[in-house]
Formats: structure tokens, sequence, C-alpha cells
């Protein structure tokens, strides 16, 4: 057997098992490996304001901007469900301490396929993981599901869960509700195809600014 062959057979091998080795690895690793490695770079101050959920929170990159009063921390990955924000909770919720918590997630789940009473269960487990191992009591802030032009069949289970979401928290001190639903609908009951991008699933400028005046008076000073 030639030498290039077997460095061909060698390198082959190499390349299977990182391979294999990186399908072993959970869902967003990746996202939650740069999380960690900012956080050694540069350690993020404790009592801030933690946004955490999915691809609406990644794409904000800009938030600190829309709020210049408040310190924020965004740890939204792309397309999470609540059950992988639950998975990584030890690493993009608990470790900063955080004053107030702003939770968007829930619609992927429903997209996925779901079932709403799921979707509300991943919900409240989360909030326990919040509540019960944080000792600041941190307070509780959830921006309701969308209306994505993309997802429009999919708005009976968003406002359903959403309802649910809202008559839970309703039910405990220092939590707050944010209904962006209904001001990203036209007169008709329609998503507001202006607000968002070509995808018509993420939010342009336009529809962040909806969500800036609608979240901005709930967020701690």
């Amino acid at each position: 057997m030639s030498l290039r062959l077997l460095l061909t057979i060698a390198i082959s091998f190499s390349v299977l098992s990182s391979c294999a080795q990186d399908a072993e690895k959970p869902p967003f690793y990746q996202d939650i490996e740069k999380f960690k490695k900012a956080d050694k770079e540069s350690l993020p101050p404790l009592d801030a304001i933690l946004f955490v959920g999915s691809s609406s929170f990644t794409m904000w990159q800009d938030v600190q901007d829309y709020f210049p009063d408040h310190t924020i921390i965004n740890r939204g990955f792309g397309g999470s469900q609540l059950s992988d924000v639950i998975r990584y909770a030890d690493d993009v919720i608990l470790p900063y301490h955080p004053r107030q918590v702003v939770v968007y997630c829930g619609e992927n789940d429903i997209a996925a396929g779901v079932p709403v009473p799921e979707v509300f269960e991943r919900f409240k487990s989360l909030f326990g993981i919040i509540r019960g191992e944080s000792p600041d009591d941190p307070h509780v802030l959830y921006v309701s599901m969308k209306p994505s032009p993309s997802r429009a069949k999919l708005m009976p289970q968003y406002q359903e869960a959403n309802a649910r979401i809202r008559e839970f928290l309703a039910g405990y001190p220092n939590t707050g509700y944010i209904d962006v639903f209904s001001l990203m609908l036209d007169s008709a009951g329609h998503p507001r195809q202006e607000l968002f991008l070509k995808d018509n699933l993420h939010m342009n400028k336009k529809g962040y600014e909806i969500w800036k005046a609608a979240i901005g008076p709930h967020l701690l000073k």
C-alpha cells in the first residue's frame, strides 16, 4: 500500500470521525460555544436585562441601541425552540444573574408541529428554571408569538398559546406579558407584510420599532 493511499485513508478517517463527533452534539451547540467564548473575552455585567429566545432576538443585533438607558444582554439563538432554551439555561440564563429575563420563544415549536398544550408546558418548565434556580428572583417578561405572514395558517395556534402563557403569568408577581401579536396585524386581521423581510418570517426595522415601543415601558430601570 502506497504512502499516498495511507495518508488518504488517514485523512478520510479523521474527517469522518470529526463529522460523527459533531453529529453527537445537541442542536445549537456551536451557537452556545460562541456565547461562552464571548463571555470569556468580556464578561457581561450582572444584574442586566437578558433577552433570550429564538431568531427574532438573534437578528436584533442592535437591540442595545433601541434601549440605551438599559444594559441588555442578547442571548437569542436562531431557530431555537423552548426545549432548546431549557437545555441551555445553565449557559444562556443562569450565569448572568439578570434582574429581568425577556423571553421570545415558542413560535418555532408550533411551526415544528408541537401541540399547543406541550408548548405551554415547555414555557412553564422554563419559567420554573428561571425562578427556581436564581437567588435574585428575576422579573420575567414574555413577548407574545408574532403573526409572521409565512406562518399565517398557524396564527390560531399562536393565539391560543399566547393566551395560555398570558393567563399563567398573571398568577405570578414580577412578571409581564407583551402583546405584539395584535400590533402586527392590519385592520382585516392579517399580518402586516411591510413589517417583515422578504422571507416573510423575520422582521425588518419597522417591525423592531413596534417591538421597541411595546417592550420599552416594561423594562426595569
